[in-house]
């Protein structure tokens, strides 16, 4: 069998014969990836017509594309015509979701050969710029997402059929009370915190939901030019609360870097705004913000879980961002200490 770089590269290198005539690879760089099994490169074309980009993307799917949360809920069906990046990606790009170009991909090869949109994402792009000027243009486009997205509701889309629902949420907080209790709260006693957890998995499960990306991050937008943002790893969108994306958008990893208490604040009031011009979103402010509150937590412990997870996996780099993350808990405790208090207590400083 050959192995997955090979087998990726030689059907790109077909594709690329077939869709831009005398064009052909002619360097090859790998690229950092997520904590997915995909794997992916920049490809460097030389052409005789000039018809082939200069670069594109090949990015190898691997032997299960599916999300780990995915498969133990039974979230998909059991078989799939297409991979979920190529179904997400048809519906984004039918209402302009700026999302790379799709040129070629194989069910077969379980690859795609995809638009090079380049490589400043976001968050270097707002280190080095106006960060709340580059954060708002994400929310515009998170507004699209999210208004015309659940307005075209389509049953071939995938993402219509998944919900981020109390089970889901749920399930993604084991992963902190098994894996990153200890590592933030050492010696506290998971069973009683229990009861804290599902009473914030009860309360987002109960939050209307909209169609959402799910991992909408300053590493998975683009920027372009001088401000345009490109969405990229979508594959997992869902039907979700509105302030979960917001929620990844400002707080996951150390955006609390970038996006301090005034430009947060703004930028809620910005997506708040932008929806009650398209017709609402069925919470008043103040239970819009208890949503995103409510959000930032949960997705606080889960990455906790997750991080301290991958780690032990052999997947370094991420125990980096548990400062961060527990710092996010904390804050919103600070707060939600009534109704969160087990959880309060063992994460207090």
């Amino acid at each position: 069998m050959k192995p997955r770089h090979d087998s990726a590269i030689a059907w790109a290198s077909s594709a690329i014969a077939a869709k831009w005539p005398g064009a052909e690879i002619v360097s090859q760089t790998p690229l950092k990836g997520d904590a997915s099994s995909r794997r992916f490169w920049r490809v460097a074309l030389a052409q005789r017509k000039r018809r082939a980009p200069e670069s594109v993307i090949v990015i190898d799917l691997g032997p299960d594309d599916l999300p780990l949360y995915a498969r133990a809920l039974g979230l998909y069906p059991k078989s799939m015509r297409e991979p979920p990046w190529v179904n997400v990606h048809r519906f984004l790009k039918s209402f302009e979701v700026p999302v790379p170009e799709l040129y070629g991909w194989s069910a077969a090869d379980r690859a795609l050969l995809v638009e090079d949109i380049g490589s400043v994402p976001l968050v270097d792009a707002a280190r080095a710029g106006d960060a709340a000027d580059l954060y708002r243009d994400a929310v515009r486009e998170l507004l699209r997402i999210h208004v015309t997205g659940t307005e075209r509701r389509d049953p071939r889309c995938v993402a219509f059929a998944v919900a981020y629902d109390e089970r889901l949420f749920a399930w993604e907080m084991e992963q902190f009370v098994e894996y990153g209790l200890w590592e933030v709260a050492p010696g506290a006693a998971a069973n009683e915190l229990r009861s804290d957890i599902a009473r914030l998995a009860h309360q987002l499960g109960r939050l209307p939901r909209v169609f959402s990306h799910r991992d909408f991050h300053g590493n998975n937008l683009f920027v372009q030019g001088e401000s345009r943002i490109r969405v990229i790893d979508f594959q997992d969108a869902l039907m979700a609360p509105a302030a979960q994306d917001l929620a990844v958008l400002l707080t996951t990893r150390d955006t609390s870097e970038l996006i301090t208490p005034a430009i947060e604040s703004r930028i809620l009031d910005f997506y708040y705004a932008g929806r009650v011009r398209a017709g609402g979103l069925g919470l008043s402010y103040g239970e819009f913000l208890t949503s995103y509150q409510l959000c930032v937590l949960q997705h606080a412990l889960k990455v906790i879980g997750r991080f301290v997870y991958l780690e032990r996996q052999g997947i370094a780099g991420y125990g980096r961002y548990l400062p961060y993350a527990l710092a996010q808990a904390r804050r919103i405790l600070t707060s939600a200490r009534d109704e969160f208090p087990r959880l309060a207590a063992a994460l207090a400083p």
